[in-house]
C-alpha cells in the first residue's frame, strides 16, 4: 500500500530506505517474512484463491476464506488477498456479497459436482470476514473494502443477530437451524471474537454491536462446564447451559453430549489476544480459570471435557496448544505458557514448515493466530483496531 506520506516519494533507491525506517507502509512491502503463512499457503491455497482442508475430502469453508483473508492482511499480501475474496464471492456468495453472506461450505457433491453444499452461512465466517474487509479498507486505502466489509456487517445484523430472553442481544451461529422454539436459542460462544465485536460496535455505532459485546460475558459465564468453554450452548428464560451439538450422529458413533473441544479451544484463543484493556476481557477471563488450573500439570490441553469439567479425552492436538497460549499468559500462566510453546516448537515439521504430522488444516489456522499474535505480527487495540507490523 502507499500511505499519504509516501505518494510524495519515488519508490527507488535510497528514498526508499528512508521510508522503511520511518515506518512508512510500501506496496507490498512487510517487515519481516512469515514462513508459516508462506508454508500454509503453499499446502492449503490454490492459485485460485481456494483454501482447500485436505482432511475433509478438500472441501472449502467459508471460515478457511475469512481467516485466510486475515492473515494476508497481517502479511500485507494484498494479491493473495484479492484472489480469496474473489474465489468467496463467486463461488460462495452467488457473485455478490454485498447481498449474499457465504456459503460455509463448498466441496464435491455425491453426483461428482463441485459446488457450494449448504448455503448456510456460518457467523464466524461472516464476522471475520466483515472485520477483516474493514480493516483491509483502512489499512490499505481501499474504499471498496471498507464499503464491503459495513455491507457484509449489516447483512449480518439482519440475518443472524437475535435477542434472546435472558441474555440480550447476540449472534446466532448461522440463519437457520438454531432457533428450535419461540424461546429457545442454540449459540457457539467461539463464534464470537472479543477483538472482531469490539471494533464493530465502534465502527458502527447504529448497528447492534455494542449490545452484542455487552450480553457476551455473561454468554460465556453460563457457557463454562466447570470452568471450561464449552462447544455449542442453549440460551433463553432459563439461562445459558451446555448441550450436544446439533447434529445428526453418524452410523456407529455414541449420542453427541455437551463438551469442550474443537470449537470451545478459539474461546481461550479470541480472550487471549484481545487487548488486555477490552471492556469485559476480565471478566470472561474469570469465568474461564479450569483450563489455567489443568495446565499446571505439563502436558497437552484436553482434547474433550464433559459440561462436568471431567477430560472425557486427553492430549488435544498440537492446534490446542496453540490457542491456549495467549490465554495463559492472559492469565498470568507463564510456566504453563511456555510449557505450550514448547510443545509447539517440538511438534513443527521442519521439512514442511507446519505443525503435526501430518499437518491438519484446523491446527495451522489456530498456529497462525496464535504465533502471529506472539510474534507481533498483529495486535489489537482496546477498541478491537488491527495493528500490523508492517504499517
Amino acid at each position: 500500500m502507499r500511505t499519504k506520506a509516501a505518494s510524495t516519494l519515488s519508490v527507488s533507491g535510497p528514498l526508499v530506505i528512508v521510508a522503511i525506517a520511518i515506518g512508512v507502509g510500501l506496496p507490498g512491502s512487510k517487515a519481516q517474512p512469515w514462513p508459516l503463512w508462506e508454508a500454509y499457503s503453499k499446502r492449503f491455497l490454490d492459485d485460485q484463491g481456494r483454501v482447500i482442508d485436505r482432511s475433509a475430502d478438500d472441501r472449502t469453508t467459508s471460515e478457511g476464506e475469512a481467516y485466510a483473508m486475515f492473515f494476508a492482511l497481517v502479511d500485507n499480501d494484498h494479491a493473495r488477498f484479492d484472489k480469496l475474496l474473489k474465489w468467496t464471492e463467486e463461488n460462495l456468495a452467488q457473485g455478490d456479497l454485498t447481498t449474499h453472506l457465504p456459503a460455509w461450505e463448498w466441496g464435491k457433491t455425491a453426483s461428482g459436482e463441485w459446488k457450494a453444499i449448504d448455503a448456510n452461512s456460518a457467523a464466524d465466517a461472516d464476522l471475520w470476514m466483515a472485520y477483516t474487509l474493514i480493516e483491509a479498507g483502512r489499512l490499505w486505502h481501499d474504499a471498496r473494502f471498507d464499503n464491503l466489509g459495513r455491507m457484509m456487517a449489516a447483512q449480518i445484523a439482519r440475518k443472524e443477530v437475535v435477542l434472546v430472553p435472558g441474555i440480550g442481544t447476540t449472534v446466532l451461529p448461522g440463519p437457520k437451524g438454531f432457533h428450535p422454539d419461540p424461546d429457545r436459542f442454540i449459540l457457539n460462544p467461539s463464534y464470537l471474537p472479543l477483538p472482531v465485536l469490539t471494533r464493530l460496535a465502534k465502527e458502527l455505532p447504529q448497528g447492534p454491536w455494542g449490545a452484542v459485546v455487552t450480553s457476551l460475558p455473561a454468554l460465556i459465564d453460563g457457557a463454562n462446564g466447570s470452568g471450561f468453554a464449552m462447544d455449542w450452548v442453549a440460551a433463553g428464560p432459563d439461562g445459558v447451559h451446555p448441550v450436544a451439538p446439533p447434529v445428526e450422529p453418524s452410523a456407529g458413533q455414541r449420542e453427541p453430549q455437551a463438551a469442550g473441544s474443537y470449537d470451545a479451544i478459539r474461546v481461550y484463543l479470541w480472550l487471549g489476544i484481545a487487548n488486555p484493556a477490552t471492556p469485559g476481557k476480565r471478566e470472561m477471563l474469570a469465568s474461564l480459570p479450569a483450563m489455567a488450573i489443568y495446565l499446571k500439570t505439563p502436558g497437552a490441553p484436553p482434547l474433550e471435557v464433559d459440561a462436568k469439567g471431567e477430560v472425557l479425552h486427553e492430549d488435544g492436538p498440537v492446534g490446542f496448544s496453540a490457542a491456549v497460549q495467549p490465554y495463559l499468559l492472559a492469565e498470568g500462566a507463564k510456566e504453563a505458557a511456555r510449557v505450550q510453546s514448547d510443545r509447539l516448537r517440538a511438534l513443527r515439521d521442519p521439512a514442511s514448515g507446519l505443525y503435526g504430522e501430518p499437518p491438519a488444516y484446523y491446527d495451522q489456522n489456530l498456529a497462525l493466530f496464535s504465533t502471529g499474535w506472539s510474534e507481533d505480527r498483529f495486535r489489537f487495540e482496546r477498541d478491537g483496531t488491527l495493528h500490523v507490523q508492517w504499517k
